[in-house]
């Protein structure tokens, strides 16, 4: 499993990485960079909204709340088993727990 970006550690140490502050700060800005910025236009300004921002909502953190979470579950299974599901490639957790569901519905089924 490979590691969140977040936890990997910083080659340089510093917690801005490995860039040159002092290169970026004797930078002058030339003429043919302000080219490369989009001129402004009225529609543009029309669509701005006056204020700081904080009066606009404000979005909770992370993802939100679902009617029916799932629950993490810890079970023992074959490796060529879990190997194979893997090797099925991105989305094989869900295709798991589809193939799960459909066998306890035959089985209800056949029940009743």
């Amino acid at each position: 499993m490979t590691e969140s970006k977040g936890n990997m550690p910083l080659s340089s140490g510093s917690p801005y990485g490995e860039t040159d502050f002092a290169k970026v700060d004797a930078h002058e800005i030339t003429a043919a960079e302000y080219d490369e910025l989009p001129e402004i236009t009225d529609e543009m300004v029309a669509r701005g909204v006056p204020g700081d921002g904080s009066d606009l909502p404000k979005r909770g953190r992370g993802r939100p709340p679902v009617e029916n979470p799932k629950q993490q579950v810890t079970m023992r299974l074959d490796a060529d088993l879990i190997a194979a599901m893997r090797a099925s490639g991105p989305g094989w957790q869900v295709r798991a727990n589809d193939v799960l569901r459909a066998q306890f519905r035959r089985e209800d089924s056949d029940a009743a």
